[in-house]
Parts: structure tokens; C-alpha cells; sequence
């Protein structure tokens, strides 16, 4: 591995990547996606699961950035230290595919926004869709290769760049929000019952999980922080920040359209609500903003994918070869395996009916898996004492945050259900060949029993998830 000095940045440096991560194509989709599933009291109630469990699995990265500052890469260190090598790399492997999925529903929402000017992009899974999506993301690509730090700064400017379309957005709406119209809504169209609600909040859970997926932003680059208690405060305050925008642009948007125009928006749904309040150039505005926000989104994910097979190679979880550094110390390997499984998916999307959302419930599904393992090793150990014994304080509010955000990573699971679950499972499996290849390197066994137990359980999900796509039984 070359040996090169490791850049480092300031508290708002990651509080950028934590925003601009959280930032992207998820909130410009939000308006048509609630709308779909639900009204105004429905909206509320999943953002306050929402927000209340992601606040919590926020304060477990926080504590576990300061209980464990010798972990880098906490998304996938965390599950290692707790839960060993398999379920580390799992963690690894499932962040990384999420990452991908990520970048690529950023590249087929881009070409659906422009889509609304020229009809040759469709929905954003066009041939030529497809051809200026990959010519985009190699542009990208070698921009990166210039340097982690150069990149990271870029994305610094474009996330202060693309909230100002968004706090414009909730000014206008606001404006031009309609009492009785918000009154309409409210119930979700559908006659009042708690079976009702909880289906409606249900169908919104994988939406909101896309919109947070990035809060571990900050966390994943804590190896680059000036001060290990920077990661919690970057990724504290970045949640709090984007939570706001979240439920501003879902709530006021029920009181400009009825819940079936929301429901019948083409994405990006901003677009349409800003268009029935101030005319035609709302949509172009919006759009714009949004071609900002995806572009940033996406350096701050095609960074992170490197990052995190990058560093979970360091640590012997993943082969030796991804843990290359070209001379500007960016992990160019990583780099280069993150980009050419981006296009295979770029060019699986002219196979998909509906390629953003299926993107957006995949890459939420991949990434809840590690989520939990955070989670979970939040509460192992504040319920051992490991770490307490030396500096108790906060040990109780340390547990209860903790179980809180394991049962709601978990109840997400739950709402994924069993498709998207079996869908993960066609990463996973086939992914682990990864593992056996760092495993054989190191001269080291590769599955201890219990490991194996849960290797085939990966495999046989894949087997049956493929078996079920061939024969239509889970379709695309």
C-alpha cells in the first residue's frame, strides 16, 4: 500500500458529507412518493417513526465515535468488532451495494428531470439515457482520481449550493398553501382506521430510509477528522438540518395538489407541486436545483463506496487489492470496482419498468442490514459495560437509545418485507466470494460454524430470489 499522508477536515467539512450524502434525488421525490401511500396525518406519523429511530441510530453513531475512536469506517468496523468477520464484511458488502444502487437511481433520476425537456431520455432508462449516464460517471470518476481531498471540497460547495433551491421551494409552497386543499388530504382519502394508518405509515418506511440513508457520513471518513468527537457533532447536526427540509417539503406540499395529483406526478414530484403554485418555470426551477443536488449527492457516494472497501481492506475483511492508493492517495482499486458495478446497473435499468423506485427500495433494503449491526453493537455494548467501566456517564441513556434504534432497524426489515429481502440476498451471497478471497490470503480459516449457518443462509436466499425472478414471481 503506498504510504501517503492522510488529509484531514474540519467539523463542517463532515457535516457536508453527512448532508450532502442525506441531500440527493430521494427529498425532490418526496411530494408524489407520500403521496402515493398516504395523507398528511399519515406523512406525520412515519416521520416521527422515522425521525425519532434515525435520531437514535444518530446518537448510537455518536456514542459509539467516542466510546470506540480506534474503529475507522464505523458502518462496517462497528458490526466487525461486535459480531466478527463475517458479519463485518456483510455490513461492508451491503453499505457498498447500496452506495452503487445509490449512484445509479442519482443517474436515472437526472436523465427523468431532463427527460421533461427532451423526450429521447424517457423516464431515465433510455438507450441514450443509459450512454450519457456513463459518460457522466467516467467524468466523474477521473475527476476523483485527482484526490479525496479536492473531491470533498467540491462537494463542501455543491451542498450549500443545492439547499438553496430547497429552502426556496418550502418559501413559495408556503406561500401558496391552501387550507381546505391540506384538509382534503388529511385522512389519506380513505375511510379512518388504525388497519388503514398503519398500512398507509408502512408504505412510506423504505422511502424514508432512502432519504436517510447517508447520516453515517461523517462516520464513514472519520479516519480523515481533525477530532474523533467531530464525527458525532457532524452527524448530529446534519440529521437535525436535513430532518427539517424532509417533513417542510412532504407536509406543505398536501396543501397545493389532492393527494391523487401528488400520486400521478412524474419525478421529480417538486417540480409539479412548484409548478401549480408559481407556473411553468417552478418546474424548470426545481429541476435545476435537482441536477445540483444529484451531482453532489453522487460525489459524496461514489467517495464513500471507495471509501469503505477501501478501508474494510485495510482490515483484512476485504482482498488486499482494494486497499490501493494511486499517488494521490485515493483508493483507486476500490474506486475502480465501485464504478464498473455502477454501469453494470446502469444498464440493467433498460431492463426495469420502473428504475428509480425499484433503485430506491433496493439500495434502502441493502443498506438496513448494516444499520442494524450498528445498531446492535450500540447495545451490546453499553449492556456488557465494555468501555463504561472507565467513563460511566451516560451509561443508561446510552442502553435505551441503543434498543430503541435496533427495534426500528429492525421493524424496518420487517416493512421491507420478504421480496426485498430476498432481492439482498442476491448480493450478499454471490458477494461473499470477496470474503473468501481476503480469507484465503491471509492463510486463515473462512467460516467459523456459525458463520456458515449464516452463509447459506445468504446463498440459499440468492438461489431462491433468482429462481423466483426467472419464473415471474418477483418482478422488476
Amino acid at each position: 500500500m503506498d504510504s501517503t499522508p492522510v488529509q484531514k477536515f474540519s467539523v463542517w467539512t463532515l457535516m457536508a458529507m453527512v448532508v450532502g450524502s442525506m441531500v440527493g434525488a430521494g427529498i425532490f421525490s418526496l411530494p408524489q412518493a407520500f403521496g402515493r401511500a398516504t395523507g398528511p396525518f399519515g406523512a406525520l406519523i412515519a416521520w416521527s417513526i422515522a425521525g425519532v429511530g434515525m435520531l437514535m441510530l444518530a446518537f448510537v453513531f455518536q456514542t459509539l465515535s467516542r466510546r470506540r475512536p480506534d474503529l475507522d469506517a464505523g458502518i462496517y468496523a462497528y458490526a466487525k468488532a461486535g459480531f466478527g468477520n463475517y458479519l463485518g464484511f456483510l455490513s461492508a458488502l451491503g453499505y457498498w451495494s447500496a452506495a452503487c444502487l445509490g449512484n445509479v437511481s442519482y443517474f436515472v433520476l437526472i436523465k427523468s428531470t431532463l427527460g421533461l425537456f427532451f423526450p429521447v431520455f424517457g423516464d431515465g432508462n433510455t438507450v441514450i439515457a443509459v450512454v450519457v449516464s456513463s459518460m457522466l460517471l467516467w467524468t466523474v470518476h477521473s475527476l476523483i482520481l485527482r484526490g479525496v481531498k479536492e473531491a470533498a471540497a467540491i462537494n463542501t460547495i455543491v451542498t450549500f449550493a443545492k439547499i438553496i433551491p430547497i429552502f426556496l421551494f418550502i418559501v413559495f409552497v408556503a406561500v401558496g398553501f391552501q387550507a381546505d386543499v391540506f384538509a382534503a388530504n388529511f385522512w389519506g382519502g380513505e375511510q379512518v382506521s388504525v388497519s388503514s394508518m398503519a398500512s398507509q405509515v408502512r408504505a412510506t418506511m423504505l422511502v424514508t430510509v432512502f432519504v436517510f440513508v447517508g447520516i453515517e457520513g461523517a462516520s464513514v471518513y472519520s479516519r480523515y477528522a481533525r477530532n474523533r468527537s467531530d464525527v458525532g457533532v457532524a452527524t448530529l447536526l446534519g440529521f437535525l438540518g436535513v430532518l427539517c427540509l424532509l417533513v417542510l417539503v412532504t407536509i406543505l406540499s398536501y396543501g397545493i395538489l389532492l393527494r391523487p395529483d401528488l400520486a400521478a406526478l412524474r419525478n421529480p414530484s417538486m417540480a409539479g407541486v412548484l409548478e401549480a403554485v408559481v407556473g411553468p418555470w417552478g418546474a424548470k426551477f426545481v429541476s435545476l436545483g435537482l441536477l445540483i443536488s444529484v451531482a453532489g449527492a453522487y460525489l459524496s457516494w461514489v467517495l464513500l463506496a471507495a471509501e469503505i472497501l477501501f478501508s474494510a481492506s485495510r482490515h483484512d475483511t476485504m482482498p488486499r487489492f482494494l486497499s490501493h492508493e494511486n499517488r494521490n492517495g485515493v483508493p483507486s482499486n476500490a474506486l475502480w470496482l465501485t464504478n464498473i458495478i455502477v454501469q453494470t446497473f446502469l444498464i440493467l435499468t433498460l431492463f426495469a419498468q420502473y428504475a428509480f423506485r425499484f433503485a430506491l427500495e433496493l439500495t434502502s433494503s441493502m443498506i438496513l442490514i448494516p444499520y442494524l449491526l450498528v445498531a446492535a453493537y450500540g447495545l451490546k455494548l453499553a449492556w456488557t459495560g465494555e468501555t463504561y467501566d472507565r467513563d460511566p456517564e451516560g451509561h443508561r441513556g446510552d442502553l435505551v437509545r441503543a434498543a430503541i434504534a435496533v427495534v426500528y432497524a429492525a421493524g424496518l426489515i420487517y416493512a421491507a418485507g420478504a421480496k426485498h429481502l430476498l432481492l439482498s440476498a442476491v448480493i450478499y451471497g454471490p458477494g461473499t466470494i470477496l470474503f473468501f478471497m481476503a480469507r484465503l490470503e491471509q492463510g486463515r480459516r473462512v467460516f467459523t460454524a456459525a458463520e456458515k449457518v449464516m452463509f447459506a443462509v445468504a446463498a440459499l436466499g440468492a438461489a431462491t430470489a433468482i429462481y423466483a425472478i426467472a419464473t415471474g414471481l418477483i418482478s422488476v
